[in-house]
């Protein structure tokens, strides 16, 4: 239930401490009606809500048994186990992804934005079964969700009628994937995806780990589309690579480029990709979020879900030690991720949503380096989570 609440003592995003007042599930000025409920923040960090923007909540295998990985290393091994795993495993979209939602919820993850499969053998089952689960939590978390070709769109015939469909079922976002490696028509795979977009008035992000110039000439590719459809705003590349791969002069022309369509930017921070130039993407003005990707799946074991956890790789994945670049990492995992990923009324200001982290630590930096884990999540005034214990009775909700 929303209360009406005070806050004292936080520290909104690393800054002085203030007073919070949340009433009627939005932060509003101090009034002459207390607030239901006092709580002392302590000085610590207030996070407007931690945004996970890019996972794939179909695909995890929270709560199953130990899947034993004997993938082969390419990205295309990886798909085919994946898709046999749907198969052998029973990877139930519905219950897989409500695990992984309350999963994230204590550690105050309360945006996600997740890539679900679309293919020939599936159909659309992943995207209805996330669905369930996004309309069961909307007073929790926010969840968007992508139709995401995995396994190709265009080689594979019938796939792009799927996506139709997934998009006419519900889905928010039209993904796309390696228009060049996978899909082997980058024209064609842009063209489609674009169409499909402009069809159902719906946002574009695209996986793209195609390397070097190759991935370069395609997000050239996008970048052309994004200026002719006017759909500044509305595309994520998530991954792109071959950001980090550029000679210095056009790594520069390209990221200036995309940031002139505020077409945004996901990264992960993966230790085994080329690390992608964070400090200069932020002075090109270049929005950038971040996710976990999949977490205790079949392509990899690893991940918890945790994105203060997340800043902290971004932060060592790209050898940054000083307290300014730790909070920037910060700032990627919540304000960056809100603005990569389309959120309104996110924030502190007045009129906001009433959706708060308070974190254990008094910076950004001591926040990203320490991951206190004791946090309290407060999601439109609501109490879910209080120093790391959840408070909120969500029993009956989910068959988990």
């Amino acid at each position: 239930m929303t209360q009406n609440l005070l806050i004292r003592n936080a520290r909104p995003l690393g800054g002085a401490p203030v007073d919070l007042v949340i009433r009627d599930g939005r932060f509003s000025p101090p009034g002459d009606q207390p607030p239901a409920e006092v709580i002392d923040a302590a000085g610590f960090i207030a996070l407007p809500g931690l945004v996970e923007a890019h996972t794939h909540l179909d695909k995890t295998l929270i709560g199953m048994d130990w899947y034993e990985n004997r993938v082969g290393p390419t990205r295309n091994d990886r798909i085919l186990a994946d898709r046999e795993a749907k198969r052998d495993l029973g990877i139930d979209a519905r219950r897989q992804s409500a695990r992984q939602v309350l999963q994230t919820l204590k550690y105050g993850v309360l945006h996600i934005r997740s890539h679900v499969d679309v293919d020939t053998e599936i159909g659309t089952a992943n995207i209805e079964g996330v669905i369930e689960t996004r309309e069961a939590v909307r007073d929790l978390v926010d969840v968007q969700i992508v139709a995401f070709p995995q396994s190709g769109m265009l080689p594979r015939a019938g796939t792009l009628d799927l996506m139709d469909t997934a998009m006419r079922a519900g889905a928010d976002i039209v993904g796309g994937i390696d228009p060049a490696t996978i899909d082997r028509d980058p024209v064609r795979h842009l063209d489609e995806i674009f169409a499909l977009a402009e069809r159902y008035g719906k946002p574009i992000d695209i996986h793209l780990h195609e390397p070097g110039d190759l991935g370069a000439f395609c997000l050239e590719l996008i970048v052309e589309r994004t200026r002719a459809l006017a759909m500044q705003g509305r595309v994520m590349v998530s991954h792109a690579y071959c950001l980090g791969m550029l000679d210095p002069a056009r790594q520069r022309a390209l990221i200036e480029a995309m940031a002139a369509e505020n077409i945004s930017v996901m990264t992960v921070g993966s230790p085994a990709a080329p690390a992608l130039p964070l400090r200069l993407m932020r002075e090109c003005g270049l929005t950038t979020a971040s996710g976990s990707d999949g977490i205790q799946g079949t392509w990899e074991p690893w991940g918890n879900g945790d994105m203060v956890e997340r800043a902290k790789y971004l932060a060592q994945r790209n050898g940054m030690t000083n307290d300014a670049d730790l909070a920037e990492t910060m700032r990627i995992c919540t304000v960056g991720g809100a603005e990569g990923i389309g959120l309104s009324g996110y924030g502190f200001a007045e009129g906001d949503f009433g959706d708060l982290v308070l974190v254990p630590a008094r910076t950004l930096a001591e926040a990203v380096a320490l991951t206190p884990q004791k946090r309290t999540v407060i999601r439109r005034g609501r109490m879910l989570v209080r120093d790391g214990e959840q408070v909120a009775d969500l029993s009956g909700r989910f068959s988990l």
